[in-house]
């Protein structure tokens, strides 16, 4: 049928929904009860009708300052750049770092016409004037884009900001040693510390 099929193709366009993930969500939608499909689409409809971007950080909001930006008992001279809201949820979920964010929207990639202008860092630099930031950290992925945003980023704000550091790469909390490969090990060398 014409209308699954559409139904499908519109779950799979979902990250990490596969072929028969869509399928079975499709078929759950076909035979759910009508007041969980109306609350499905009604809590569909909310989440974009109230979430927006947090006017400092980019994080998302359900009206003006996100929880983070409002929350005074965070460090308010440390800025954590990522690259979208997920890498911010992941280092939140560590419970570690009390500073704030800044969400970059993405990296540079001239291969995907992705120059400085496509993210945020004019906004970084002003946030980070406005708010006499101590240290930058720069938490990019490991991508040669994000190598490329990372040194961008030092470029822009070294004569503004007087520690700017990137996270530490390595051999992962349990993992073997032989079965990584050459990149990570090589950053894993160059960011050792003293034990």
């Amino acid at each position: 049928m014409r209308v699954f099929e559409r139904l499908i193709s519109s779950f799979r366009k979902m990250p990490g929904v596969g072929p028969k993930q869509a399928e079975r969500f499709a078929l759950y939608v076909a035979r759910a009860p009508e007041g969980e499909i109306s609350e499905l689409l009604e809590a569909v409809e909310e989440i974009r009708n109230a979430v927006k971007p947090c006017p400092k950080c980019f994080s998302y909001s359900d009206g003006g300052l996100c929880d983070i930006c409002s929350d005074n008992q965070r460090i308010q001279n440390i800025i954590c750049v990522v690259e979208n809201v997920q890498d911010l949820e992941a280092i939140e979920k560590t419970g570690f770092y009390k500073g704030l964010y800044h969400v970059l929207g993405g990296v540079i990639s001239p291969a995907q016409g992705l120059g400085e202008t496509s993210i945020r860092l004019k906004e970084l630099i002003k946030r980070t004037e406005e708010l006499k930031v101590n240290e930058i950290i720069v938490a990019v992925n490991p991508s040669a884009e994000g190598e490329t945003t990372a040194a961008y980023i030092k470029t822009l704000l070294e004569k503004k900001v007087e520690k700017i550091s990137r996270i530490a790469f390595g051999v992962p909390l349990g993992g073997d040693i032989n079965y990584l490969d050459e990149l990570t090990l090589t950053h894993a060398l160059q960011g050792r510390r003293k034990i």
